[in-house]
């Protein structure tokens, strides 16, 4: 599928409620060398029973490791962890292509109270 030009295919509401997309706060952002592709191994609060997670994200066109502290960001928090070189990613952070093809992370445009569930 080219991101850019086509949709997905249509689902019903009940398969859009399987994914937990959840706002989490960074506290911990950290360069990851060892990736293949450009990363920052990221650690995420949920806050409740989800807790800290955490992530390897592609997003070092705009971001630095320093500035992310404190960042409210969205991540899909049920899929299941997946191993990136050394690293366990737990939870997929979420972002949208800027117009190079660059990561540009999703959040919330005002502060939220951690573990917010999207709907």
């Amino acid at each position: 599928m080219n991101q850019a030009t086509e949709t997905a295919a249509q689902i019903g509401f009940d398969d859009f409620l399987k994914v937990d997309v959840r706002v989490g706060t960074i506290v911990e952002a950290a360069p990851f060398p060892e990736a293949r592709k450009p990363a920052i191994k990221l650690v995420i609060d949920f806050g409740g029973t989800i807790g800290r997670k955490k992530s390897s994200a592609q997003i070092t066109r705009h971001y630095r490791p320093e500035d992310l502290p404190g960042r409210q960001v969205l991540a899909v928090v049920n899929f299941p962890p997946r191993q990136i070189g050394k690293f366990m990613s737990e939870v997929l952070t979420l972002g949208v292509p800027d117009g190079d093809g660059e990561v540009v992370l999703i959040g919330p445009s005002l502060d939220v109270p951690t573990g917010g569930r999207l709907y």
